[in-house]
């Protein structure tokens, strides 16, 4: 299938980030998203009995398991362009959040412990697991009623269904969004690159958001 980013139509309504956002995590402890400032991050809305789920999952924790343990300055080939890929002096400068949601086919029907125990187990996933959320509907999440608010994309303002994916630049804006058949390999370009080129002094070549998004569909045109 023809790997395609549906692009980010801002909206000019809020000038509101990520960070203004207080979630529960899978164990109902509440967890203020400006944690995670200084971070580029995936958002996606997961289940577990999706025929997305395994393809997802898996690919999810081996970019999460691949990025977390690297050292500052490691150099990975993506598409025939190298990356240093950019991680804090002591931390990791990307971050998986995922968000479990039973809106789409009744595919995420467990507790949130059966939902943990499951991810946790089956697929190894360290990454950030959240409480239960609608993301479409009158009890929209606040948290994604600003991720659609602020990338409405060809997609419109509803979530199509599980696996749909945000990415968050480190300043808590959304700069990119894709269609639930979108792997995360597809966008790993994009991760490894975002955190480096959005400011950083040492940017490659003066290489743009754009150009990596150029580079990386390429090969799919």
């Amino acid at each position: 299938m023809k790997a395609r980013s549906f692009g980010v139509f801002a909206r000019a309504a809020t000038e509101k980030t990520l960070y203004d956002f207080t979630v529960k995590d899978i164990d109902e402890k509440e967890v203020p998203l400006s944690k995670f400032k200084g971070k580029a991050l995936l958002i996606v809305n997961v289940a577990s009995r999706c025929g997305l789920t395994t393809g997802n999952y898996s690919e999810l924790s081996h970019l999460y398991e691949k990025y977390k343990t690297q050292d500052r300055g490691s150099v990975h080939m993506i598409d025939h362009i190298f990356f240093s890929a950019l991680l804090c002096d002591q931390d990791l400068c990307f971050e998986i959040l995922a968000f479990p949601c039973n809106q789409f086919g009744g595919q995420e029907p467990g507790s949130n412990p059966e939902i943990k125990d499951f991810a946790c187990t089956r697929f190894k996933a360290e990454f950030p697991i959240f409480d239960k959320v609608d993301v479409n509907g009158p009890n929209t999440a606040p948290v994604y009623q600003f991720l659609k608010s602020s990338a409405g994309g060809f997609l419109g303002d509803l979530i199509k269904w599980n696996f749909e994916k945000f990415l968050v630049d480190k300043n808590g804006k959304v700069v990119e969004r894709y269609p639930p058949t979108t792997s995360p390999f597809q966008i790993e370009a994009f991760i490894v690159s975002l955190p480096r080129i959005e400011g950083h002094p040492e940017a490659p070549c003066g290489m743009s958001f754009e150009l990596v998004r150029v580079c990386s569909f390429k090969r799919e045109e």
